[in-house]
């Protein structure tokens, strides 16, 4: 199966939802502060993504989400939960077990996340 967009755009994508979940009048700049990135990074990521349908930008700079992007940014979200719970019942530490999912959610095969997904229900 084809990934839809880049590991680097699904990290945008989370971010995105997580903070407008905090905040919900979310520019650019927010997206540099919580990343890390140049504004110039961030605003050539941001036309990208506005170009393909996953995020709008109105007349006063607000960021959302369309539903195309939600989509995406919450599968991604919910493997990074899944993954990370699941290491640490397995004894890994809170945040070795956020760095690790962090990585792992962009690649990790479907069945074997359902796999994890399916037994973390289960403990």
């Amino acid at each position: 199966m084809k990934k839809e967009v880049s590991e680097a755009v699904e990290n945008y994508l989370e971010t995105i939802l997580i903070l407008s979940k905090k905040k919900p009048d979310l520019h650019a700049i927010d997206i540099c502060d919580e990343l890390g990135y140049s504004r110039p990074t961030v605003s050539v990521v941001v036309k990208q993504m506005k170009g393909n349908g996953l995020i709008t930008v109105d007349e006063l700079n607000h960021i959302a989400l369309t539903e195309k992007g939600r989509e995406i940014a919450e599968s991604i979200y919910e493997r990074h939960n899944i993954i990370s719970e699941f290491f640490m019942a397995i004894g890994v530490s809170r945040d070795t077990a956020l760095k690790d999912a962090c990585k792992i959610e962009h690649d990790i095969s479907n069945e074997t996340f359902e796999c994890i997904k399916k037994h973390i229900k289960n403990i």
